[in-house]
């Protein structure tokens, strides 16, 4: 698995060389792309993409093996040659249990991975077998789940997801949801010369408060007694997590564009725009643009640890073409397990709540995001079940609140936009 890891990664950094070199080109030949370069600058992106994906399933899948193998070995008793776990007697080789030869823990470690079938399923039942109905519906409102042959993972499919949480914004969790003050400093004292006896002025620092609520979020679920008695798969756990993402998904619109009229207040909507792009260009933004950008957020604040750029999937592709004077690339791939992408030395956070580029839209967003309080009452995600609410149906329903506010505590400038021209 490893080594498939390795593969990819090689095979991501040769897709990022191609697409320099693309752009290397046309930048030489001093020219826009042609309707051919383009479409294959679009392909090279997209397998970007795909490859990242396909790491990230990679690594999943290798840590999924690695449980699956010490959940073994807590079974047999733990690993070593005649290791006896507590309680479990002796054990031969590998510590297999007695009779047990080396290749059926091989199948066993296999099966519990769920990679296929093994003769640990080939087995004579002692009594009559119990046969469920296996259409349980309509098959895309959950019947696919109910197993016709052993595999219980359920695929879920991915969704582009709010990223406000991963920015670096400050939480603040409550047990209860009253009005919470934030208070903050809008203006510093300021000094002057004074001369030999002269008054010294008076000058002090000014104060603000910002008032965070709890706007509570909300989804319903219900699912019939049947489809939970015979699923194959962890239907509950999963429930919970998309539940929970979905709520994730409602306040992180909110927190980046909400006007804080019975929603949060966006860190959008709050920020200052630091460049407007030109005219003529659709709202799009150049090199210099980006770094302009940049310094527009004062050195306290873009040297921040939690500073970062947020932007939209379609900003993204756009600004791995970018250059700067010097001829080197604004955007810097990361190519270790874990890095983020760069630009200009700070990380680049996808959200897809933040506007394409466009006429007027604040498509790029910088600046030292634990600015942006987000505020939690009640203890987080509320996941609950009522098994009565429906009964007359009997259908088992499931419930998931959030209490959540939002709002950028700094105005003075510690994140920054960038908006496009109005025409």
């Amino acid at each position: 698995m490893s080594d498939m890891i390795t593969r990819l990664r090689e095979r991501r950094s040769n897709v990022w060389e191609q697409a320099k070199g693309l752009a290397d080109k046309a930048a030489e030949e001093n020219r826009a792309f042609s309707a051919e370069e383009q479409g294959t600058w679009d392909a090279l992106n997209e397998e970007l993409d795909k490859l990242d994906q396909r790491i990230k399933s990679a690594i999943d899948t290798a840590q999924r093996s690695k449980d699956a193998d010490a959940a073994f070995d807590r079974l047999t008793g733990g690993k070593g040659n005649g290791g006896g776990g507590q309680g479990g007697g002796q054990r031969g080789q590998g510590g297999a249990q007695p009779g047990q030869a080396p290749q059926d823990q091989s199948e066993l470690r296999a099966w519990m991975r769920g990679e296929g079938g093994g003769r640990f399923f080939d087995v004579k039942p002692s009594g009559p077998i119990d046969f469920r109905s296996l259409t349980k519906g309509s098959p895309t409102a959950g019947g696919n789940t109910v197993p016709t042959s052993f595999y219980d993972r359920l695929i879920a499919h991915l969704i582009q997801t709010s990223a406000i949480l991963q920015s670096g914004a400050t939480v603040l969790n409550t047990d209860s949801g009253e009005a919470l003050q934030v208070p903050k400093t809008t203006a510093h004292s300021s000094g002057a010369i004074v001369s030999e006896g002269g008054t010294i002025g008076t000058s002090e620092p000014a104060f603000g408060q910002i008032t965070l609520g709890a706007y509570k979020y909300g989804a319903l679920i219900q699912v019939s007694r049947e489809l939970l008695d015979d699923t194959g798969v962890d239907l509950e756990g999963y429930l919970a997590m998309q539940a929970g993402r979905a709520l994730g998904n409602a306040f992180g619109a909110h927190a980046i564009t909400g006007n804080g009229t019975g929603q949060p207040r966006g860190v959008v909507t709050d920020a200052t725009t630091g460049v407007t792009g030109g005219t003529g260009v659709t709202g799009a933004f150049t090199a210099d643009n980006v770094i302009d950008l940049f310094f527009s957020v004062i050195a306290p604040y873009r040297r921040s640890q939690a500073a970062v750029w947020m932007m939209a999937d379609s900003s993204i592709a756009a600004l791995r073409k970018l250059k700067d004077s010097t001829g080197q690339y604004l955007w810097q791939p990361g190519l270790q397990a874990g890095a983020p992408d760069m630009i200009l030395g700070k990380p680049v956070i996808m959200d897809p709540n933040v506007a394409a580029v466009g006429l007027s839209n604040k498509s790029l967003v910088f600046g030292d995001m634990s600015q942006y309080f987000v505020r939690l009452a009640g203890g987080g995600i509320r996941f609950e079940r009522s098994d009565e609410f429906a009964f007359n149906s009997d259908m088992v329903t499931f419930r998931a609140l959030m209490r959540a506010d939002g709002a950028l505590v700094d105005l003075t400038g510690a994140v920054k936009v960038f908006a496009g021209a109005a025409s």
